[in-house]
């Protein structure tokens, strides 16, 4: 089975027809179509589904075009790193994520591979989870760091261990601040300020009806200069802004406990450059 062949194989399969995949190659289509079949017969298996407009793949043709891409993306990959070898690995990084702690096992895989790789850049974009899945779809976004529902059809995923809790930010003056644990209950006819990309969606149906949204932010600071200025309470995460003995503002978590599981996803259909590849890897090597 000729690489070369299986590179033929997954064009057919991307363009969805014979035709579009000749053109794409630069080959004529008989050309294609003959070298096709050989690869049928070499297998002893068919795998299109013929008289069809559009190519349909058969039981045996989904299975080798998943294998076949796993070994051109490894071949790519293995090609790239050789010819880096004895060079420095440099690009840049990009990566969206919103507002977590869990930001932090990011940025420690940066510290190791800017110890390792000086050249390499990183550039962080915060944003919340609409933004970010536009940004990877455009290429200007690597990586996301979400914490809702995604794709899985579309989307790679690397699910962080951390979870995120949510709670609320106040003021240490405030009335809510003197209670032990704080129920959703409490929150109920308070103006509340939120953010933009979880909205109330953490709450059930019969709470968000009972609940009164005062402001809206897509970054924490801003939403704990409001809160400073008494403009409401701020539904957040835990441990993203100061709420040390020594603020005036202090946090507490929501009872029961609402958590939220940060996954890091990328783009399916996009090949990985060389500096992302070795970030992945290297989140790989710390769950071993």
């Amino acid at each position: 089975m000729e690489f070369r062949v299986l590179q033929y194989f997954l064009a057919v399969t991307r363009e969805g027809n014979i035709s579009a995949a000749s053109q794409s190659l630069h080959l004529s289509q008989p050309s294609l179509s003959r070298q096709l079949r050989d690869l049928e017969e070499e297998l002893g298996v068919t795998l299109f589904v013929r008289g069809s407009r559009r190519i349909e793949l058969t039981e045996e043709g989904h299975v080798l075009r998943k294998r076949a891409s796993e070994m051109v993306h490894l071949m790519e990959l293995t090609e790239s790193e050789i010819s880096e070898v004895g060079n420095n690995i440099s690009g840049t990084l990009n990566i969206g994520a919103g507002e977590s702690h869990s930001m932090h096992k990011i940025t420690k895989i940066f510290s190791t591979m800017k110890s390792r790789y000086p050249n390499i850049r990183f550039n962080i974009v915060s944003g919340d989870t609409e933004d970010l899945k536009d940004s990877l779809e455009c290429g200007l976004l690597d990586f996301a760091l979400i914490f809702t529902d995604f794709d899985k059809e579309t989307y790679h995923h690397y699910t962080l261990d951390e979870k995120e809790i949510f709670g609320v930010i106040m003021r240490r003056d405030s009335e809510l601040a003197k209670k032990e644990q704080l129920t959703v209950k409490d929150l109920y006819g308070k103006p509340l300020i939120i953010s933009r990309a979880n909205g109330l969606s953490i709450f059930s149906g019969t709470q968000t009806q009972k609940l009164h949204v005062a402001a809206t932010y897509n970054l924490l600071y801003n939403a704990s200069l409001m809160v400073r200025d008494g403009i409401g309470y701020a539904v957040s995460f835990d441990r993203l802004i100061d709420t040390s003995e020594k603020s005036e503002l202090c946090f507490l978590p929501l009872t029961p406990n609402i958590t939220v599981t940060p996954t890091l996803i990328w783009k399916k259909d996009r090949k990985l450059s060389t500096v992302s590849q070795l970030f992945i890897d290297l989140l790989n090597a710390e769950k071993q």
